[in-house]
């Protein structure tokens, strides 16, 4: 038992970070899928408006349990969520990209790239939170 808590505490980054991030790709999708499958927008309309209800989310979760960042104010919100959005708006921007090329332009299933491009934005965000927004 002591093992597997000295493990927990010494992945507790990655770890609180992946089970959010399962979270907050939960959230994207919830947004994405019903957008994209029956409203009919095209596969990049309904990734940016997922993408700005995930990234709300995904700050309001990463900020206190992920990184441990309890100060709420403003002077430290807002260098943290200008560089979080940053960060953010990159990632987003290049699943966006990919989306627009290859479901927009080439037709290819829309369902399908979203997933893949999700473990892309995953893995972008976490190391751009742990690298500029979030460091100690």
């Amino acid at each position: 038992m002591r093992k597997l808590r000295g493990l927990i505490e010494k992945y507790y980054d990655i770890i609180s970070y992946l089970f959010f991030g399962v979270l907050t790709t939960a959230v994207n999708y919830l947004v994405y899928m019903p957008l994209y499958n029956l409203s009919g927008l095209s596969a990049s309309v309904s990734n940016v408006i997922a993408w700005v209800v995930a990234v709300a989310f995904a700050y309001l979760t990463n900020k206190p349990f992920v990184f441990k960042s309890h100060d709420w104010s403003a002077k430290t919100v807002i260098p943290e969520l200008t560089k979080f959005v940053g960060c953010r708006v990159a990632s987003g921007l290049s699943e966006t990209a990919i989306l627009l090329l290859t479901v927009d332009t080439l037709h290819w299933d829309g369902n399908i790239w979203k997933l893949i491009t999700s473990v892309l934005v995953v893995v972008l965000n976490y190391i751009g939170s742990k690298l500029l927004v979030f460091k100690k």
